[in-house]
């Protein structure tokens, strides 16, 4: 098993466990059926995240997530067209062959476990780094700066 050497020992999970329960907090607050469904989400979700995010906050959300889920962001080759909050839930709707309201709302539960993962002092560095429209999905308030 690969574990991160910045995460204290004391405070290391077994993968299993660790994704297991980012799953279930994904199933909880999607209110998805079944844990498989959920899984389905936080792999569409994580890989699209993946294909957006670049540079240490890549390496860092990894570090923060689950083995499991960590692999599944990392896997993803960063698209070289960022694309907007609502042009990456039409970009899974479309991968998926799901409809966008159902696509918002897995986007919504799994970024919400995300967040969790993150922590707010990395979620600010992510969504600083993403085009406008990932704060909304993130379940945050999108703010301008006055001009």
């Amino acid at each position: 098993m690969i574990t991160d050497v910045r995460v204290p020992l004391e405070h290391r999970q077994p993968s299993e466990t660790a994704y297991g329960r980012m799953l279930e907090k994904v199933r909880y607050e999607g209110a998805y059926p079944t844990r498989e469904r959920a899984d389905e989400a936080v792999r569409l979700v994580l890989a699209g995240l993946g294909r957006q995010l670049t540079g240490d906050e890549r390496v860092d959300l990894a570090a923060c997530l689950p083995l499991e889920a960590a692999r599944v962001l990392t896997a993803q080759i960063p698209d070289t067209r960022p694309l907007t909050g609502w042009a990456f839930v039409k970009d899974l709707a479309a991968r998926s062959g799901a409809s966008l309201a159902t696509t918002r709302w897995d986007t919504g539960s799994v970024f919400a476990a995300v967040a969790a993962h993150a922590g707010p002092d990395l979620m600010a560095r992510i969504l600083h780094q993403l085009p406008t429209g990932y704060a909304l999905l993130f379940g945050q308030a999108e703010l301008n700066p006055a001009a």
